[in-house]
Parts: structure tokens; sequence; C-alpha cells
């Protein structure tokens, strides 16, 4: 299960339609974090943008997320131990991280996606798992939009280009 972007300090340009549909998602996305961190048979992967301070790692990005305009976003989500991090500098969890190389490791072949953007690095993700010929499911009321529009879009894109899955988080996890 990737869990991505949800370290955010919300200091961007779209920040306020974006935390909206976050707050809608806050709950279902940490009780699944929770029920997956309970399964031995589930990998937990955060990937997060490391907002270009290339020398952050996991306790500054969360740092700098609750230090940020939404901690009440950020300090119900869990991290925990043992779950792997990595940073991420763009919009794909697979760009300029070793995220591939994890997942062919632990022969993981399904990824459940979950976080945000929608529209952009949910998007991103998916379409670079799909071409590495992963399985992809999109916990559906575990990933935030910022135009719902576009995420609906989005969310097309994934069912019929990528035969992504769309299913609600609490069912996600199923194989």
């Amino acid at each position: 299960m990737l869990v991505m972007d949800m370290f955010n300090p919300y200091e961007h340009e779209d920040a306020e339609l974006l935390s909206r549909s976050v707050e809608e998602i806050l709950r279902p996305l940490a009780q699944l974090v929770r029920a997956a961190h309970e399964r031995p048979d589930i990998e937990i992967v955060y990937v997060n943008d490391n907002h270009q301070d290339f020398a952050a790692g996991p306790e500054d990005i969360r740092r700098r997320a609750i230090e940020g305009r939404r901690p009440d976003l950020v300090e119900p989500l869990p991290l925990p131990p043992g779950c792997a991090f990595l940073p991420k500098g763009r919009h794909s969890a697979f760009f300029g991280t070793p995220l591939e190389y994890l997942l062919r490791r632990e022969n993981i072949e399904t990824l459940v996606l979950t976080g945000q953007v929608t529209e952009q690095c949910v998007l991103y993700t998916a379409l670079d798992a799909y071409v590495r010929e992963f399985t992809v499911r999109v916990a559906g009321d575990c990933v935030a939009h910022i135009h719902r529009d576009l995420a609906d879009a989005a969310i097309r894109m994934m069912r019929s280009n990528m035969r992504a899955t769309v299913v609600p988080g609490h069912s996600s996890l199923e194989h």
C-alpha cells in the first residue's frame, strides 16, 4: 500500500481546495493504514514530496507538515514503525526513488494507491505502476483531489487505460 504525499504543510496555491478533500479522506485513510499495519502480508510504503529539500528525512518532512497551516490533517495519520518512507522530488512515486526495487525485492505484484493528489501524483504513479506491470488498485475513499472534475477524469483514465480497480479503502486490501 502506497501512502502518497500526506505529510503536506498546505502552504501552496491550491492548499485550500485540497485541504477540503483531505478532510473527507483522513479518517478512512488513517483506519486503512492501521488495518494494513496489523496484517503481516501488507507492506506500507510512504512516499512523500520532499518539497525540494533533498537533505530532508521522514522526521523532517513530517515535522514541517505538522508545523504548517493544517496540522490537523497531518497528526491523525499514523506513521507505523517499520514502514518504508521514500522522499520524492516529482509527481510519480517511482520517479527518482527506489520504489520499484523495493517492490520487486519483496515480490509485490499489486499496489493499493492512497493519498493525494488524485489528478496528479496518484494518476502518474498509477501509470508508472501499470507500465511496470503491477496490478493497480485505488482506494477511492482514501485519495484526495484539488479539482473534482479532474479527479473524476483521472479515476476514469486509471480504470480504462491502466486497468485499475477502484474500491473503498476497507476492501482494498483483499486479495
